[in-house]
């Protein structure tokens, strides 16, 4: 008998990324819990979501903290107060020290909005549109001191269109995001991902099955 994993999830804002995990997590029956939903905005909608679905919330406002070195001191003593075996990024917006990283090391998991390693940090919808790429996509990865640069968990793809916007790369994307962050983090709760070199080993099982690019 698997033994029940920690996942605690860090959000932004509305934490639709968030929505979709628990959402997964119950449905699937997942040898894992919720643990906590944790926000650096009080305001951030995700957590009445949480709130709602009987899972423990808590707020640690960056703005309380004179430098990021300080801020992630705190935010850590309030992850590990809910003994994570999992950390889920999901539109968390800050940079983490290397510290915080390295603390969680291998069991921190983020999920970016285009087919790393093209278009590492924000605006990258503009600039899949700027390189006239014609596939754009999202990425779940784990997280290393490098921003947007860690081993790559899974991959999602979707066409470019004639007549693509940020906006509406964004809009077409999001759904794919909300059936590959699921994915993912359920292959870390089976203990199916092995990093080796760098690389993220995927172990053979009947399930769960990869989503299918568009």
């Amino acid at each position: 008998m698997r033994a029940m994993k920690n996942i605690v999830i860090l959000i932004s804002g509305r934490g639709s990324n968030m929505e979709a995990v628990v959402r997964a997590a119950q449905a699937e029956q997942w040898p894992a819990r919720i643990a906590a939903v944790i926000s650096n905005k009080a305001d951030a909608k995700g957590l009445e979501f949480a709130a709602a679905h009987g899972i423990p919330t808590a707020v640690v406002p960056n703005k309380d903290y004179a430098s990021r070195e300080l801020f992630d001191a705190a935010l850590q003593e309030t992850i590990d107060r809910f003994a994570p075996n999992l950390v889920v990024l999901a539109g968390f917006m800050r940079i983490l020290t290397p510290a915080f990283v390295a603390h969680y090391a291998g069991r921190l998991l983020n999920i970016h909005p285009s087919l790393l390693p093209h278009f590492p940090g924000l605006h990258t919808h503009q600039q899949a549109l700027d390189a006239g790429h014609t596939r754009h996509g999202a990425t779940v990865h784990f997280v290393t001191a490098e921003l947007d640069h860690g081993p790559v968990v899974a991959q999602a793809e979707i066409a470019v269109l004639p007549g693509d916007t940020p906006d509406t790369l964004a809009a077409r994307l999001l759904g794919e995001e909300h059936k590959l962050y699921p994915y993912a983090v359920r292959l870390f709760v089976e203990d199916r991902l092995r990093i080796v070199g760098g690389d993220v080993h995927i172990a053979d099982s009947a399930s769960p099955s990869a989503p299918t690019s568009h």
